[in-house]
């Protein structure tokens, strides 16, 4: 059963790509950006594959509740949670999801190297990245903020679990024999059609006393809901990350005076073409005074900002509700 969504991850490539046209941005900078840009593509295409599989075999599920994109908070630390199960015996699973278009290689060391372009680029450890969101999810557990069901005054404890789902259409090299054993979780990478007979299998290996956790259909969708309740969403400052001011102020083109901005007698002095004040254009929303690159972006895109020109923040607000 339907819990909670994934978010919509648009107003996050609007952002990444308006710096792009910013005049401050550098080649190095750029492929920086370019590169973010088709890494948040990619966790969608892989967040979007593995939710259609678990939707598919446990949306109609009242026995086990879904969750998708759960960020939570825990004394200063951060889980960003792609997918997340829960069934009645108080099962949980942990998914990350990820896209490897071209395939994934872990070592006997447990590094992983991503392939893009057919060159390798090295990149952290799912595998570690999802123990550290147990770690938070269990610590949220231990600290009461999500309620737990009680039986003869025992507290029921959730047994939580760990997956790395792969894109069914990736190539995952893994290091074979007694190397693969050095590897802690390895075992836990599978792809992403592989999801729902790994979890079966792990149900039907439970032994009999776990039976005795099993809880009601509303005791597990309650907890489900109170923990899509601590979902903090994510507020990036991308110009931050990329060490960008917050606003790019457009150096004047070479060989150009500024136009003058004076309203009195002095400006009647000048030119024809420079007695009227300049006035650079506004947010067609709020109001707002906006740069030349923002200017450039909106233009780029005037079919999804119906030809006007809007301000960074309230492109985020009009290109989600254009069609």
């Amino acid at each position: 059963m339907l819990i909670k969504s994934a978010g919509d991850k648009q107003a996050e490539i609007d952002a990444l790509e308006a710096l792009l046209v910013r005049p401050d941005v550098d080649g190095a900078t750029r492929h920086r950006i370019e590169l973010e840009i088709r890494m948040v593509r990619a966790g969608v295409s892989g967040e979007r594959d593995a939710a259609y599989e678990i939707e598919f075999h446990l949306g109609s599920n009242r026995n086990q509740m879904t969750i998708h994109d759960l960020r939570i908070e825990c004394d200063g630390r951060v889980a960003q949670i792609d997918h997340l199960i829960v069934n009645r015996l108080l099962d949980i699973w942990v998914c990350e999801s990820k896209h490897f278009a071209e395939g994934v290689e872990i070592n006997e060391h447990g590094e992983w190297v991503a392939f893009y372009g057919n060159r390798p680029h090295g990149i952290s450890s799912p595998i570690e990245q999802n123990r550290r969101h147990v770690m938070v999810l269990a610590d949220v557990f231990a600290k009461g903020l999500v309620p737990l069901p009680t039986r003869l005054g025992i507290t029921i404890k959730p047994q939580i679990n760990s997956l790395v789902l792969v894109s069914d259409r990736a190539r995952i090299s893994r290091p074979k024999g007694r190397t693969a054993e050095r590897v802690e979780g390895l075992e836990t990478v599978i792809k992403v059609d592989q999801l729902w007979p790994t979890i079966e299998r792990a149900y039907n290996e439970r032994n009999i006393a776990a039976l005795g956790k099993v809880v009601g259909r509303e005791t597990v969708e309650t907890v489900a809901r109170n923990l899509a309740a601590l979902h903090v969403p994510t507020n990036v400052d991308w110009a931050a990350r990329f060490g960008l001011s917050p606003q790019a102020r457009p150096a004047p083109a070479i060989g150009t005076t500024p136009r003058s901005t004076s309203h009195g007698p002095a400006a009647a002095q000048g030119p024809a073409h420079d007695r009227v004040a300049w006035q650079r254009p506004a947010c067609a929303t709020c109001g707002r005074r906006v740069s030349d690159a923002v200017i450039t972006y909106c233009q780029t895109n005037a079919a999804r900002f119906g030809g006007a020109v809007y301000c960074m923040d309230c492109q985020q607000q009009v290109g989600r509700a254009r069609p």
